[in-house]
């Protein structure tokens, strides 16, 4: 007879065994599909968010301005620099930016912050968090809008309100002291209070005037990609181009190694939390393989003896093995499907615990919890469990080719 039919056959001896066994390995992925879909989701949600607060996933920028900022390191051919940019795969969007530090005051108060001039053409919703995060009056208008946007914890240190002048002092490309006057415009909250405490969004030429800086010179180029993922391979391919030498180029792990290390440090839960659920199923795939073949010992003696070969009964057990591991991930595609697509699409909202949002490493984060899969995990997790049920039926298999056959037939 056909192993594979013999072993099919093996299986449903027990049918409440190879039941119970093969949920255990849908349960397992279920839970794989559920931790790793919560890591590969909120990930990139982080990642983005941090992107759009200024750096992008891409940064370029004057050499070591990343680690020393400073009005006097500028990018100079700005506009030559994007259209270049524009052009390269995986690119969604790139736009100029200046940045800086400054002291903003009010007829009341004067506080440290952090200023990012913008050109309000080239922002939206897909690269701006804080034009989402508007909450009253209304984006800059155009480059050079004499208007300023205020996080609201900012504006509420500063007691301004609507249409109330600030002024913003910093310095300028000669290392001078400079300062302007600004209308407040508008208001946003991201909900966190780090970042609605400090940064005010300015108009881009506005800034370029105030800095001394020329119309197509800004402090870096935020580069937006379709997929993060893509950003350290970008990275590397546009730091051997001629048109970035003298340019630094750095991806978001660099811009945001704050973000990056608290990325790797959950990363590393997540993976001890599904290699103790992996453990679960191999030893409930290792407890069963092994009842099946220690109840069978004079039922492998016999066939041995009728001349079924110590290999082709190792084969058989492994077999076994393989038909329980397909049972069991046919059993958790089905069963995790619907639960995929409902946590996919609507989630679990828990904003009762967390309000509007939450902060991870700088970032807001949406308090809806959600899974997405990458493709590269779904196979990791498929392949992953395949081949941890078939070493959990190695050594069971190893046991039942080593029976002799004359000492097993004497066994009841």
């Amino acid at each position: 007879m056909n192993l594979n039919i013999l072993a099919w056959r093996n299986l449903w001896r027990h049918k409440r065994r190879t039941l119970i066994t093969a949920s255990s390995i849908a349960f397992g992925v279920l839970l794989a599909v559920t931790f790793t879909g919560a890591g590969d989701y909120f990930y990139t949600r982080m990642i983005d968010a941090g992107a759009n607060m200024g750096m992008g996933h891409i940064t370029l920028a004057a050499p070591d301005f990343n680690r020393a900022p400073s009005s006097k390191k500028r990018l100079q051919k700005s506009e030559q620099l994007k259209q270049h940019i524009a052009q390269l795969q995986q690119v969604k969007n790139v736009v100029a930016r200046i940045q800086g530090q400054a002291m903003f005051a009010s007829a009341r108060k004067t506080i440290g912050g952090i200023f990012i001039a913008v050109s309000p053409e080239q922002e939206n919703s897909d690269n701006n968090l804080f034009v989402r995060a508007m909450v009253s009056g209304q984006m800059l208008s155009s480059e050079t809008d004499r208007g300023i946007v205020l996080g609201v914890d900012l504006a509420r240190k500063l007691k301004l309100e609507l249409g109330k002048k600030v002024v913003y002092t910093t310095t300028d490309v000669n290392g001078d002291i400079v300062s302007a006057i600004a209308r407040v415009s508008g208001l946003f909250q991201t909900g966190s209070i780090e970042i609605d405490g400090a940064i005010a969004i300015l108009p881009v030429q506005k800034v370029q005037k105030v800095l001394g800086y020329q119309q197509d010179e800004v402090s870096i180029l935020a580069v937006t990609l379709y997929d993060q993922r893509n950003s350290h391979r970008l990275r590397d391919k546009m730091q051997v181009m001629p048109i970035f030498e003298n340019i630094e180029v750095l991806n978001w792990q660099q811009t945001q190694p704050d973000l990056a290390g608290m990325i790797a440090v959950d990363k590393s839960s997540n993976y001890i939390s599904q290699l103790l659920i992996a453990l679960l199923v191999a030893a409930g795939i290792l407890n069963t393989m092994l009842m099946s073949v220690l109840e069978r010992v004079r039922e492998f003696g016999v066939m041995m003896a009728l001349g079924l070969s110590p290999r082709n009964l190792f084969l058989l057990v492994m077999l076994e093995s393989f038909w329980l591991a397909v049972l069991g991930l046919i059993i958790g595609v089905i069963v995790t499907i619907p639960w995929y697509v409902f946590m996919s699409q609507t989630g679990i909202d828990l904003s009762a615990a967390y309000g509007d949002g939450f902060s991870f490493g700088g970032v807001l984060l949406d308090p809806v919890f959600k899974i997405q899969l990458f493709k590269e995990s779904i196979i990791a997790i498929l392949l992953g469990l395949f081949g941890l049920a078939l070493l959990s039926g190695a050594f069971p298999a190893w046991r039942a080719g080593r029976v002799p056959p004359v000492e097993s037939l004497k066994m009841i």
